[in-house]
C-alpha cells in the first residue's frame, strides 16, 4: 500500500508528508475523495518535475468542485490551467494525467485486475504518517482507502513491442489514445487581415476605414499570407517480417487518423490498400476489425517498390503527397527490386515536404540498415528514426509536428 503525497515510484518512508500540507489545504479535500486524489496527483508531479505550489493544488480541488469529474476533458483541462506553469512540462503532465485519471475505481471494486490501494495520510491529522508497509499495519489505519489501477508505465512505454504481453499491448493500446497529434503547418494562398502594419496593402478594408473619416486615410489596413495544416501521408508496412508489431503500429495510424484532420493512412505488403475510411471510426477495436477485413495480404509478402510505384501513381505525385510529410513504418526487407524501390522513393522525395522512415528494429543493438530494401530506400529519408515502443512513437509524433 502507497501513503498519499507521495509517487510510487519514489517512495521515501523517511520522510514526513503530513507535516508539511497546510490546514487550509486538508480542510478543502475532507470528505471528498476525489479531492484527496486529487492532492496525490499534484504530489506525482512535483516529483516528476513539474513544480506547483500549495495554492495551485488548493486552486486545482476547488476546480473539480465546480465541474463535471465524470468528465475527462473537464478534469484534463482543470489541471492543466492550474498545476501547469511552463510550457516544457505538458509533456509530463499529459503523461501522469493518462496514469492517474480516468481509471479510478471504489474500494472493494469487482475488477478481476490488480489495483494498489491508496492511504491518503495526511487526511489522519497525526503528527506521522500512517503505515502502509503490511497488510497488518494498513487494517488499523483509520483513513479513507480509495483503489487506483497502477502500473509502472515510465517502463511499459519503453518496452519493445514484440515483447510485451496480451495484457501490456492492451494498456499501450489505451495509451495511445491518449497521444496528441499537432501536424506541421504550410502557407496559404489565401489571405487574412494582418494587425501589423506591413504586408500587402488590403484595399477594400482601407477604404472602408476612409469613408469612416470622410475619405480621409488614416490608418491603411494589411493582409498577410494564411496557414493550414499539412497533410499527413502514413504508409504502414504489414507484412509478415512485421508482424510482431504491425498491430501496434496500425493502432498508433488509428490515432493519427482520428486525432487530427488532413490524414491518409495505407496498408503496404504485395500491394497497396487505402485504409483511411476503415480508420475513420472512434472505437479503435472496430476501426482494426474493418482494416484487417480490407487488407487481402496481411502477414504476407512485400514488394515495397510495386507498392509505392502504385501510391506515386495513383495518388502521391497527383497531389497527395505534394507538400505533405509521408511517414513510412516498415523494417525494410523487401522481396522486389531494390532498384525500383529506390527510384519510386526519389519520386516520392521530390515532391514531399519530408519523408520519414520509422523502423521497429533500428533499436536492435548492432543493427545496420544492410537489407536491400532499407539501404536503397535510405538516401531519400530526411529522417529515420525508431518504432519499437509507445517512447518511439511519442517522439514520430513530436517529428510531425515540426
Amino acid at each position: 500500500m502507497i501513503e498519499a503525497g507521495r509517487d510510487p515510484g519514489r517512495h521515501d518512508p523517511g520522510r514526513d508528508d503530513a507535516a508539511d500540507v497546510p490546514a487550509e489545504l486538508r480542510e478543502a479535500v475532507a470528505g471528498s475523495p476525489v479531492a484527496r486524489v486529487a492532492v496525490l496527483f499534484a504530489r506525482a508531479l512535483r516529483n516528476h518535475g513539474v513544480r506547483s505550489s500549495f495554492g495551485d493544488v488548493l486552486l486545482f480541488v476547488r476546480a473539480l468542485g465546480e465541474i463535471d469529474v465524470g468528465r475527462r476533458s473537464e478534469v484534463y483541462w482543470a489541471g492543466r490551467a492550474t498545476l501547469v506553469r511552463r510550457i516544457e512540462d505538458a509533456g509530463v503532465y499529459d503523461r501522469l494525467f493518462a496514469a492517474f485519471w480516468g481509471r479510478l475505481r471504489s474500494a472493494g471494486t469487482n475488477d478481476e485486475e490488480d489495483v494498489t490501494e491508496i492511504i491518503l495520510a495526511f487526511d489522519t491529522g497525526e503528527d506521522e504518517p500512517a503505515a502502509a508497509d503490511d497488510d497488518d499495519e494498513a487494517e488499523d489505519v483509520d483513513a479513507p482507502v480509495l483503489s487506483v489501477r497502477w502500473s509502472d508505465r515510465e517502463v511499459l512505454r519503453s518496452k519493445d513491442f514484440a515483447s510485451c504481453s496480451i495484457e501490456e499491448l492492451d494498456e499501450l493500446h489505451r495509451l495511445m489514445a491518449d497521444l496528441r497529434f499537432s501536424g506541421a503547418r504550410r502557407r496559404s494562398r489565401r489571405e487574412r487581415p494582418s494587425n501589423r502594419r506591413r504586408g500587402r496593402t488590403d484595399l477594400a478594408r482601407t477604404v472602408r476605414r476612409a469613408l469612416r473619416s470622410e475619405g480621409e486615410t488614416i490608418r491603411r489596413a494589411h493582409v498577410k499570407r494564411g496557414e493550414r495544416p499539412r497533410r499527413l501521408v502514413l504508409l504502414c508496412d504489414i507484412s509478415g517480417s512485421m508482424e510482431p508489431y504491425s498491430r501496434a503500429l496500425v493502432r498508433f495510424v488509428h490515432a493519427a487518423v482520428v486525432g487530427r484532420t488532413k490524414v491518409e493512412a495505407f496498408a503496404l505488403a504485395t500491394r497497396l490498400t487505402r485504409l483511411t475510411r476503415e480508420l475513420s471510426s472512434r472505437d479503435p477495436d472496430a476501426a482494426l476489425d474493418r482494416a484487417a477485413a480490407a487488407v487481402e495480404d496481411w502477414s504476407g509478402g512485400t514488394r515495397l517498390g510495386e507498392a509505392l510505384r502504385r501510391f506515386n501513381d495513383d495518388w502521391g505525385v497527383r497531389g497527395m503527397a505534394r507538400g505533405a510529410t509521408v511517414v513510412i513504418l516498415s523494417d525494410g526487407w523487401d522481396r522486389g527490386d531494390p532498384e525500383e524501390l529506390a527510384e519510386q522513393m526519389a519520386r516520392l522525395h521530390r515532391v514531399a515536404y519530408r519523408v520519414v522512415w520509422v523502423n521497429p528494429l533500428k533499436a536492435s543493438p548492432g543493427y545496420a540498415p544492410l537489407a536491400q530494401g532499407m539501404a536503397a530506400a535510405l538516401p531519400h529519408v530526411d529522417r529515420f528514426i525508431e518504432g519499437h515502443s509507445l517512447e518511439s512513437l511519442e517522439a514520430l509524433a513530436e517529428v510531425v509536428a515540426t
